[in-house]
């Protein structure tokens, strides 16, 4: 008799511990639905890819474009930047390939741009290039001829690097054609347009506003 109850109590011990297995999964189970479905998790980026805070697109900047324009000489029009520096080209480049590096473009630094370079003045922008240097910077070209300051010029409309043959080759100031200068030229005068302020409106018949031009010098 108590073999009997002995071997039914194991059966029901069984049971009771399948049972429990059973439902412990069950709950497992239920609790892992459960905190899927409570709402999407945030993983650091959006629906599309795109990490959050951060936007799907992105801008150039234009600022840092250098400017070439002219300046007037005693042998012509030449080419200077924005500010009315001188640039030049070398002879010993060949084609869109700049071969002043070390110390020769620390003597002759390389006329560079961070943005897209543009024309004034009588300077054409079909003619300007740029052209990437070994240092990573973009040197701007003009009629496919690398340009570059010196750097003995002491300011603004000075050129005494015209004519120098240093490093082996002539350097020699641009025309607006991009054809170099060999006359002799050691200071210019920019060509600048002065921007007239912007006058009232007038109160009676309308007229045409007059216009003015100025040049600045250095010696």
């Amino acid at each position: 008799m108590s073999t009997m109850s002995e071997s039914r109590f194991s059966r029901m011990s069984g049971r009771t511990r399948l049972a429990a297995g059973v439902g412990g999964a069950l709950g497992a189970a239920a609790l892992v639905a459960a905190c899927s479905s409570g709402g999407t998790s945030s993983t650091g980026a959006t629906a599309s890819g795109t990490p959050a805070g951060a936007s799907s697109s992105s801008g150039g900047s234009t600022s840092g474009g250098t400017v070439i324009e002219t300046a007037s000489s005693s042998a012509g029009t030449v080419l200077t930047n924005g500010s009315g520096r001188a640039v030049y080209l070398w002879a010993k480049d060949t084609g869109n390939t700049s071969n002043c590096n070390g110390a020769c473009a620390g003597a002759w630094p390389p006329v560079t741009t961070t943005g897209s370079a543009t024309a004034s003045g009588g300077a054409k922008a079909s003619d300007l290039g740029t052209i990437s240097r070994s240092d990573g910077s973009k040197q701007v070209t003009y009629d496919g001829h690398p340009l570059y300051y010196f750097s003995g010029d002491s300011g603004p409309g000075t050129a005494t690097g015209q004519g120098s043959d240093s490093f082996g080759a002539p350097w020699w100031l641009v025309t607006p054609t991009g054809s170099d200068v060999t006359a002799s030229v050691s200071s210019f005068t920019a060509v600048k347009s002065a921007v007239a302020p912007a006058a009232p409106a007038p109160s009676g018949p309308a007229s045409s506003p007059a216009s003015s031009s100025a040049g600045g010098s250095w010696s």
